[in-house]
Order: structure tokens, then sequence, then C-alpha cells
């Protein structure tokens, strides 16, 4: 977790907003001390020409909002692997200069909305805890940081499995394991701030399942008319890992023409793909464990996090873990929408004010 960092000049002299984020590459989530909560999808899409602006009357969107009216915007999606875009290790390309310059504008216009979204006060001081993937680089942390100067008074990035870890006061013997979009991030918990070895991130989850559905639909049905959003859209409402799965029978045009598709197999093979990378990365934290202590871990796995909502997935990953670690006990966590933005919150609200009026 890093140190609070300063990012306004005003004074604490109007109260303090403290607020928990969820920064994510697909969805972000917040959640405020005034009882106000929000979670909109990580989309911001500015209009395209004179014609776009004049029938969105609006300079920018964020969310649904932007998705769908995504032909007259230019569309960003700011975040990927759980980082602002061109800043992690996992990019699929180097960004020019000026593609990085319209993410970190994306990101933080995002960042903004997020913020409105809990109605802060014109009075008040907003102190922000953020959350970031486990193994988020110096790099990675500083880029969020520039991101909330425009938006928040302090600001702390803290690893997103460790807040939600802390928001349900499981700070002892716990293994999270919490699923994004971007990636999915590990913390092993045994009660103290975990180090460098208790977390780790892989490049494994929710788009990685997007891209083996979509490979899936096309060699199965090669003439489907798909785009990524409708891969989504399918994966939300179907996503399965188990052998009697309710079918899934969508429609999909072909050649223009709603066809009714049979993508039962496609969707459960694809949400399949992350169970063993995940079992391996929990393998790789218990093995590394004190062994006196190992099984603990191995009974307490908690899943968090958009991914943990596929069908039977805590199931699919129980399994594979008695079959390669002896046992294994997973649970979901209760709100995996907010989990993450509810343990930053309540980072943020432990945190004594002294601590903070340090940041001068």
């Amino acid at each position: 977790m890093s140190e609070p960092t300063k990012t306004g000049d005003a004074k604490k002299d109007h109260g303090v907003l403290y607020i928990g984020i969820d920064f994510g590459t697909s969805r972000t989530s917040v959640s405020a001390t005034n009882g106000q909560r929000a979670t909109v999808l990580s989309y911001v899409g500015y209009p395209k020409d004179v014609v776009s602006r004049k029938l969105l009357k609006k300079e920018m969107l964020f969310g649904d909002e932007a998705v769908e009216n995504r032909l007259a915007l230019n569309l960003y999606r700011p975040l990927e692997y759980g980082v602002i875009k061109g800043s992690g290790t996992h990019e699929s390309k180097q960004l020019s200069e000026k593609e990085w310059a319209e993410n970190l504008k994306a990101a933080k216009d995002l960042l903004k909305h997020a913020v409105t979204l809990v109605k802060p006060r014109a009075d008040e001081l907003l102190y922000g805890v953020i959350g970031a993937p486990a193994q988020a680089s110096v790099k990675n942390q500083k880029n969020l940081i520039e991101c909330a100067k425009e938006v928040l008074d302090s600001v702390m990035i803290c690893s997103e499995p460790f807040a939600v870890a802390y928001g349900i006061d499981r700070l002892d013997d716990v293994l999270v394991v919490d699923i994004g979009a971007g990636t999915t991030d590990l913390c092993r918990m045994h009660g103290t701030m975990p180090e460098e070895g208790d977390q780790i991130t892989i490049p494994v989850a929710g788009d990685f399942i997007d891209i083996a559905i979509e490979k899936n639909i096309r060699e199965k049905f090669p003439q489907a008319q798909l785009t990524r959003q409708m891969i989504k859209a399918l994966k939300e409402k179907y996503s399965n890992v188990l052998a009697d799965m309710t079918p899934a029978i969508a429609m999909i045009p072909i050649a223009g023409k709603p066809t009714p598709l049979d993508i039962t197999d496609c969707i459960r093979d694809g949400c399949r793909e992350i169970v063993r990378p995940i079992t391996d990365a929990i393998a790789k934290l218990i093995a590394s464990f004190d062994p006196d202590f190992q099984d603990r871990l191995k009974n307490n796995v908690l899943l968090a996090g958009g991914g943990s909502l596929i069908g039977g997935l805590d199931i699919a990953i129980e399994m594979d873990m008695n079959e390669r670690l002896g046992t294994g006990h997973v649970m979901r966590i209760d709100e995996p929408t907010y989990g993450g933005a509810n343990g930053a919150l309540k980072i943020a609200q432990e945190m004594p004010a002294d601590f903070w009026q340090k940041l001068k």
C-alpha cells in the first residue's frame, strides 16, 4: 500500500468526505462516507464531430450511455489489465505519445465522473483510497496518482484484494482471489500488511474469457456476426463452468438475420479457461507459505470481483484444488461489485486523522 499523497492545497476546515474507489478495467465502483455508492462501466466517449455533438448535446459520455452511442463517439476504455492503458506490463501493443495522452485524459474524466456519483459537497475535502492490481508497479501507482490530482485532495493506492479482505475483516489465514476484467489478483492475509511475496497478479480474467468465447463461437459458427460488446453481454447472461449448465441459446445475426444458436459449449469452455491459471496461482501462494499454516489458507479461499459471479466457478476451483493440493474450500464474498470499493473506503475511514494531516 502506498503512502498517502497530497494532491491539493485546501485546508481541512470544512470536513472530509472519504471515498473508496475500485478503478476497474471494465467497471468503476465508488463508496463514500455520506452513504452514497455507485458503479459505472469504465467507458468514456467524446463526440466525433459537430453533428454528433449536436445530436448528443454533451461533451463527454460515460458508461452504458457511451457504449450505446459509440458509433457517434471516439470511445475509450482507458484502463487495461487494471491500470491506465499504456502504463502496465501486459499491453497488447505499445501506445504512441498521443494515444497515451488520450487515454490518460479519459481516465481522469472517468475518475472525476465516478466521484461526482457519490454527490460530494462543494465545501468538502475529498480523501480517496484507490484499489489497484496486487502487483501494480511504482509507475502504475504514479499514473493513478496523476489521474487523481484533479479530483481528490489526498489519495492512497492499495492492493485490490487487500482492500477486499480489509473490508470484510478477514485479515488472517485467508487467500483472496479478486477476478476483474483485466487481471485476477491474489493476496494471502496472515495478520499483517501483505508483502510482495504474498501477492500475485495474472492477466487472466474477464477480458481473457471474452476472447476465448468469441474464438469458440467463430469456430463453431463462422457466419455469425459478433462484436465484443455482444460477446460480453452473452458472457454476463450465460457464464457458467458446470457440465449441467442451463443451455445457452442466443439470437445472433447471420447475414443480418437474428438466428438461434446453441452456444452452450462455447460459453462453458471459454469460462473454464481461467480455472487452471487461478488454481496455479493459488498453489504458488500456498506452496511458498509456512507449512504449518498452509491448510488454513487452502480452506479459506475467497472469490471477489465481477468474475466471481460465473456460475459454478467456486465449485470448479475447489475441485481443482482438492485434486492438486489435497484439500480446499472456496467461497464468494457477498457483494462482488462493491467489495473493493467498500474495503478501500474502510481503509480510508480508519486512517488516523493526524496521519492525513501530515500530508502538507
